[in-house]
């Protein structure tokens, strides 16, 4: 009995595709097509699209589906050629869960080398140039073309149907017959069931639902009347549903303003009941906590969505952007800074790439223990690019991947996330830190997939409240005590009656580096004396000093990126009898006095201007005291007589 009879009577066509089933298909002879359907070398289309057209409906006809493949483009992003291929081309990528898999996925690709090429032309025209019609498969009938995926697809008139069907309570069963009968059967629909499913699916994923948004906007509005300096942006698709949202409290702005030189923009959290991810704009604040300075909602994670976002957060402060900003390797995100922040220096998280890696090299993590150190200084420790690609062309024949296309896509973006490319962009240390894992650890502490949107603000206030509080704690301890010195420097002295406690451990543990770093004069010229300080490391570093302003530079550039001074610098400060951390290399955003407010702060900032909010910060106040009298007063009788009395 032919295999195909055997295994289609426990199939529902409607809900597979021959090519995610990868069943075995009937012997067919080579299908009956009209000349002015096939493909011929010297063949002109007006575009690309045409051609892909052309030889999509040519496929249909002759039991085959298609994909777009390889291409290049031009200067001005216009495509110069494009090869179209059959959906059978290929192999399937190997994968390790498929070790544990217990039943896999069918084969769907054969290594069919059935093809259309085409390239421009001086007229604008794309010609075939090359065309190969043979397969290394058997082909479907016409009549079961509609079963593969490149000729399936929802128009926007189907959508308004489907649509149209679910709002009057019309089951999909029911919707499809109708459309079927409509076409003449339904292989005329043009699309089968699971893409009717898949379409609805998707609709209720990403559509907030009319009772969320409504709460939402009255929840935003409240929180806008408690506090005016509170800001939020809605975005509307055509028909006035709510896309995206956005907003930044008073504390928020006043916090981007003090800190905002470096934004790390994360995504990774989604509220998975509705599959939108949650955007936010995280830094990093005097105590080395995160903070966050605004927050989105986004219905996608496309160009356009990202292009609307940013430039609502600039415009939301004031038109000031950050100077650095730290994503994961998201394409769109990186088109859309281009376009709205061309100013800010774009770097990547190193957090999301090792994530990244993680994920596409976890065999070699695994086989090879010394991988992951190897790895992380080509990500940390050169000072030289000559010395970085020289480290990661040995890493890459050690390991045997320089077939990898990972790591080859990972290293055409290598002036975004190796350090020896961006030491002297600052970036308040964040790009060496997980300061996206850590947010987005304490944001799944506080919000579940549970909780619908508006329990989702009220729960997001909870984590803003809670962080704020940390930090106003932090602040205390910084100011009424001193870390204890483990020997009496005076520049020690100095820097612990400056920076915050979190910022001395980091400025301790360079001064403490200094002990194993020795020194060797290398020139003199004039006021300007160059220095080779080697540390237990096995490399050196170099440091010029200046007699003359006292001024000193590192080629490790530590104070440029984190803005502290380095062992290294620090080894020459003590050379040359410098007890004090020189203005210039003390950053008031790592001080105690960071919060200090200055004239570059908005006036409309001040949290404590408006009478509304003084009114809730004194009702808060009062609530405090008359708490500590009421607990008194409930002790004896007689100090409540005296409690009531008074107060009457």
């Amino acid at each position: 009995m032919n295999t195909v009879s055997q295994t289609s009577r426990h199939l529902n066509f409607d809900d597979y595709s021959l090519e995610d089933i990868g069943i075995p298909i009937t012997p067919t002879k080579t299908n009956e097509i009209d000349e002015s359907m096939v493909p011929k070398v010297g063949l002109e289309f007006e575009t690309e699209e045409a051609a892909y057209m052309f030889y999509k409906a040519y496929a249909e006809k002759a039991g085959f589906g298609i994909r777009r493949s390889k291409m290049h483009k031009g200067r001005s992003g216009e495509i110069l050629d494009r090869v179209f291929v059959c959906a059978c081309e290929g192999q399937r990528a190997s994968d390790k869960r498929d070790d544990v898999v217990k039943q896999h996925r069918p084969e769907t690709r054969f290594g069919c080398k059935a093809k259309l090429s085409v390239s421009s032309r001086s007229n604008g025209k794309y010609r075939i140039y090359k065309f190969i019609s043979e397969h290394s498969h058997d082909l479907v009938s016409p009549s079961k073309s509609h079963f593969l995926r490149s000729h399936r697809s929802l128009n926007d008139i189907q959508r308004f149907q489907i649509d149209m069907a679910q709002s009057s309570g019309i089951t999909p069963k029911a919707s499809m017959d109708l459309l079927a009968r409509q076409a003449g059967g339904r292989e005329n629909v043009g699309f089968i069931r699971d893409d009717y499913k898949n379409y609805l699916r998707t609709k209720r994923t990403i559509q907030m639902k009319f009772g969320d948004t409504g709460g939402v906007l009255e929840y935003l509005q409240k929180k806008q009347a408690e506090d005016p300096n509170f800001t939020y942006a809605i975005q509307v698709d055509v028909e006035d549903l709510i896309t995206n949202i956005f907003w930044a409290d008073a504390r928020m702005k006043v916090d981007y303003d003090r800190f905002g030189d470096v934004v790390c923009f994360d995504t990774t959290y989604r509220k998975h009941k509705e599959g939108r991810p949650l955007a936010l704009f995280v830094g990093v604040n005097h105590h080395k906590q995160s903070i966050i300075f605004g927050g989105a909602l986004l219905y996608d994670e496309t160009i356009e969505t990202f292009e609307w976002l940013f430039d609502t957060f600039s415009r939301t402060m004031s038109g000031r952007k950050p100077n650095t900003i730290l994503t994961d390797q998201d394409a769109a995100m990186d088109k859309a800074l281009s376009t709205q922040w061309p100013e800010t220096k774009h770097r990547l998280c190193v957090w999301h790439m090792y994530q990244n890696a993680a994920k596409h090299l976890s065999g070699i993590f695994d086989k090879f223990k010394s991988f992951a150190k190897e790895f992380s200084s080509c990500v940390y420790d050169h000072d030289e690019v000559s010395e970085f690609i020289r480290a990661w062309d040995d890493m890459l024949e050690k390991y045997n991947l320089k077939d990898n296309e990972w790591l080859k896509k990972l290293y055409e973006n290598k002036e975004k996330w190796a350090l020896v490319y961006g030491r002297e962009t600052f970036s308040a240390d964040m790009s060496t830190t997980q300061r996206s894992e850590s947010m987005t650890s304490k944001v799944k502490q506080y919000i579940s997939y549970k909780h619908d949107l508006l329990q989702f603000f009220q729960h997001f206030q909870n984590l803003l409240d809670d962080r704020r509080y940390d930090e106003s704690k932090a602040d205390t301890k910084s100011s009424i005590s001193m870390p204890a010195l483990p020997y009496p420097a005076e520049i020690l002295k100095h820097a612990a009656s400056v920076y915050t406690l979190e910022v001395f451990k980091i400025f301790h543990e360079e001064v403490w580096k200094t002990w194993n770093c020795n020194i060797e004069i290398l020139q003199e010229v004039q006021t300007i004396t160059e220095y080779k300080v080697t540390s237990e490391k096995p490399y050196s570093h170099i440091v010029k000093f200046d007699s003359n302003d006292c001024s000193v530079t590192c080629s490790c550039k530590k104070f440029e990126f984190v803005g502290i001074l380095c062992a290294h610098s620090l080894k020459i400060f003590f050379l040359k009898n410098i007890k004090r951390v020189p203005d210039g290399y003390i950053k008031k955003r790592w001080t105690k006095n960071a919060k200090v407010a200055s004239t570059s702060i908005p006036q409309y900032l001040s949290t404590d201007d408006d009478p509304k909010i003084a009114t809730r910060r004194r009702y808060k106040e009062l609530s405090y005291v008359f708490n500590r009298l009421a607990e008194r007063a409930a002790e004896t009788e007689e100090t409540y007589q005296i409690a009531v009395v008074g107060n009457g």
